[in-house]
C-alpha cells in the first residue's frame, strides 16, 4: 500500500514521518495520566498513606500531559494535511497528464460522471486516508505495542490475559476486511453506474419532459440507485457483524484479567499492586488499538483507490512524438486506414487524398465512417494500421501540438465555456489582439446577434453557452476557428444548426473559413457540398466513389439515392388544412 501512495508523497514524505513523530508524542502523552493514576492507588493498594501535594503533582501533572497531547496532535494533524493535499495535488497533476495524453474517444467513453467521481471524490476520500489514516495509525499501533510490552514486563500471565481480546478482536477485523474486500469493487463499479447515470438524466430532462418520457427515464435511475443501495447494503452487512464483534471486545483488555488476575491475587501469585498497574495499562490501550484498526480497514481503500485511479488511465497513450510540423505542403493523405471501436472495425482500407487548397465532401448513410475518419485526421483515436499524412509526415511522427496548429475542427457539438464570448473565441488563438478577435467575430456573422446583448461580445455564454442558440453557438465556433486560421479545416456537420432564416449567414461564414484551405467536410444536406473539388460516398466503413458532383449522380447508384433523399426532404412542407 505504502508503495502505491510514496511516488505521489515525493517531497512531503518528511512531513508524514513528522506528522507520525508529532502522534506517537501525543499518543504518549495521554497514556501517561493512566500511569499517574496508577501511582496515586498503588499506596492506597499496600495499606499507606497518600499526601495532598503528592495528588496535587500528579493532577498537575496530567494537566500537563493533556496539553503536550493537545499540542503535538494538532502539530501532527498540520503536517498531515501539508503532506495529504500536496499528495492530492500529485495525484491529480499525474491524473490529469495522463488524461491529457488519451484518445479523446476513449475519454468520452468513460463518462463525465466517472472522471468527476475520479477527480474529486475518490480523490477528496484519498486525503481522509493520507492526513488520518497513516500518521495516526501508525501512532496507536505504535503506543499499545510498547505497553503491551511493559504489561509482560510487569507480569507475562497479566500481559498474556491481556493479549486475549486483542486477538479475538483482530481476528474479527481480519474476517470483516476479507468479506469487505470481495464485495469492494462491486461497490464502486455501482457508484460509478450511479454517478454517470445521474448526470445523463439531469442533462437528458429536457428531451425526457418534451417526449413524455418521464417514467421510462425515472425507471432507469431508480434502478441504478436502488442498485448502489443494494451493493452498500450487501457490503455493510457482511461487515457489520464483525465490526460489532471487534469494537465491543477490544476495548475491554480486563474482560479475562479482571477474574483471573483476581484469582492470582488471592493466590498469592501477583500482587495487587501490579494488577492495579496492568489495568491502569490496559484501559489506555484499548481506544487505541480500536482506532488503530478502524483505520486498518482504511488501507485496503487507499490502495483499490490508487489502483483504480491509475487503471482508469491505462489505455495506451496516443502514438506521439515531441517533433513539430515538417510537412513540405497541406496536402492530406489516407493510406489504407484501418480502424475499430474495441472488436468492431468501423473502417476498411480508406485511401484518400486530400489537395491542398481544394474541398473534399465524405457524404454517405449514418454508420458509414464519414465522421471517424474526420476524427481520426484531428488524432482523435490512433489507427489499427495504415496511416495519415500532411505533406507527407504522419500525424504520429508530430507531437499533438503541431498537429493541432495546422488543423481546425469544427464539429456540430461545440462546447462554449462559462466565460465571456470574447475568451471564448480568443481560444482559437490565444495570443491575438482584441482588433483580430473582433474581425474574427464579424467575419463568422456574429454581430448580428452580439448586438442584441448590451454587453456585446464581453456577454457571458453560460454553462456550455446556454444564453446562445445552437446557431450562434455554431458561428462562435466559426469565429474559434477564423481566428486561428489554421492551413487545413475539418468541418463535422458545421452547418447541423442551420435555420432557413440564417443560412445564408452561416454560408458566408464558412466561406471565410475555407477559403485557400484544405478542407475537409461532412454534410447531409448534400446541397451544401455540391460544388465541392471532390465528393466521396461512403459506404460501411468504405470509399466506393469519389468524383464530382454531376458525374457522380450519373455514375455512383449510392450517391444518385442519397442525392434524391437530400433534394426531397429539402422540398418537404407541412400541408395546409
Amino acid at each position: 500500500m505504502f508503495k502505491k501512495v510514496a511516488p505521489y508523497i515525493g517531497e512531503y514524505k518528511k512531513y508524514t514521518v513528522w506528522a507520525a513523530i508529532m502522534m506517537v508524542i501525543g499518543i504518549a502523552a495521554n497514556v501517561l495520566p493512566y500511569f499517574f493514576l496508577y501511582e496515586i492507588i498503588a499506596p492506597l493498594t499496600r495499606g499507606e498513606g497518600v499526601s495532598v501535594s503528592f495528588i496535587c503533582i500528579r493532577v498537575a501533572l496530567v494537566a500537563v500531559c493533556e496539553f503536550i497531547y493537545s499540542f503535538s496532535y494538532v502539530q501532527g494533524l498540520t503536517f498531515s494535511h501539508i503532506s495529504a493535499y500536496n499528495t492530492l495535488k500529485n495525484i491529480r497533476i499525474s491524473l490529469q497528464g495522463k488524461l491529457e495524453k488519451q484518445p479523446l474517444g476513449n475519454i468520452k467513453e468513460l463518462g463525465t460522471g466517472r472522471i468527476k467521481k475520479v477527480f474529486t471524490d475518490d480523490i477528496d476520500m484519498i486525503e481522509l486516508l493520507l492526513a488520518h489514516a497513516i500518521p495516526e495509525g501508525i501512532a496507536n499501533t505504535f503506543i499499545p505495542a510498547v505497553i503491551i510490552i511493559i504489561m509482560f514486563i510487569v507480569n507475562w500471565r497479566l500481559g498474556l490475559l491481556s493479549l486475549v481480546p486483542l486477538v479475538i478482536g483482530l481476528f474479527a477485523m481480519g474476517m470483516m476486511m476479507k468479506s469487505g474486500l470481495e464485495k469492494m469493487n462491486d461497490y464502486y463499479e455501482s457508484a460509478a453506474r450511479m454517478n454517470n447515470t445521474i448526470i445523463e438524466y439531469v442533462n437528458g430532462m429536457e428531451v425526457v419532459k418534451v417526449f413524455n418520457k418521464d417514467g421510462e427515464s425515472y425507471k432507469r435511475f431508480g434502478d441504478v440507485v436502488r442498485g448502489y443501495r443494494d451493493f452498500t447494503l450487501a457490503w455493510y452487512k457482511v461487515c457489520w457483524p464483525w465490526m460489532a464483534i471487534y469494537a465491543s471486545v477490544i476495548p475491554c483488555l480486563v474482560l479475562l484479567m479482571l477474574p483471573f488476575g483476581s484469582m492470582m491475587v488471592l493466590g498469592g501469585t501477583v500482587t495487587l499492586d501490579k494488577l492495579v498497574l496492568v489495568f491502569c495499562m490496559s484501559f489506555s490501550v484499548g481506544p487505541c488499538v480500536l482506532k488503530a484498526l478502524n483505520f486498518a480497514g482504511k488501507f485496503p481503500q487507499l490502495d483499490y483507490k490508487i489502483t483504480e485511479l491509475e487503471n482508469l488511465m491505462e489505455h495506451a497513450p496516443l502514438k506521439e512524438v515531441t517533433d513539430g510540423f515538417k510537412g513540405n505542403n497541406y496536402d492530406v493523405e489516407f493510406n489504407d486506414v484501418h480502424f475499430g471501436y474495441k472488436d468492431a472495425e468501423v473502417l476498411h482500407g480508406v485511401s484518400l487524398s486530400l489537395k491542398q487548397g481544394t474541398t473534399t465532401a465524405l457524404v454517405g448513410e449514418s454508420g458509414s465512417g464519414k465522421s471517424t475518419l474526420a476524427k481520426l485526421l484531428v488524432h482523435y483515436y490512433d489507427i489499427d494500421s495504415g496511416n495519415i499524412k500532411i505533406g507527407g509526415q504522419d500525424i504520429t511522427d508530430m507531437s499533438l501540438e503541431a498537429l493541432n496548429n495546422q488543423v481546425a475542427f469544427v464539429s456540430q457539438e461545440q462546447f462554449l465555456f462559462n466565460t465571456s464570448l470574447y475568451e471564448n473565441i480568443l481560444i482559437g488563438k490565444p495570443d491575438a489582439t482584441r482588433e483580430e478577435v473582433l474581425e474574427a467575430a464579424r467575419r463568422a456573422q456574429c454581430d448580428e446577434f452580439l448586438e442584441r446583448f448590451p454587453e456585446g461580445i464581453n456577454t457571458q455564454a453560460g454553462d456550455s453557452g446556454k444564453q446562445l442558440s445552437g446557431g450562434e453557438r455554431q458561428r462562435i465556433s466559426l469565429a474559434r476557428a477564423i481566428l486561428k486560421n489554421a492551413p487545413i479545416i475539418v468541418l463535422d456537420e458545421a452547418t447541423a444548426f442551420m435555420d432557413p432564416e440564417n443560412e445564408e449567414k452561416m454560408n458566408a461564414a464558412l466561406d471565410e473559413i475555407i477559403k485557400d484551405k484544405t478542407v475537409l467536410v461532412i454534410a447531409h444536406r448534400l446541397s451544401t457540398i455540391k460544388n465541392a473539388d471532390k465528393i466521396c460516398v461512403m459506404k460501411d466503413g468504405v470509399c466506393i466513389a469519389s468524383d464530382k458532383h454531376d458525374k457522380l449522380t450519373e455514375t455512383c447508384p449510392e450517391y444518385k439515392k442519397l442525392w434524391d433523399a437530400s433534394v426531397s426532404a429539402s422540398t418537404w412542407r407541412i400541408k395546409e388544412a
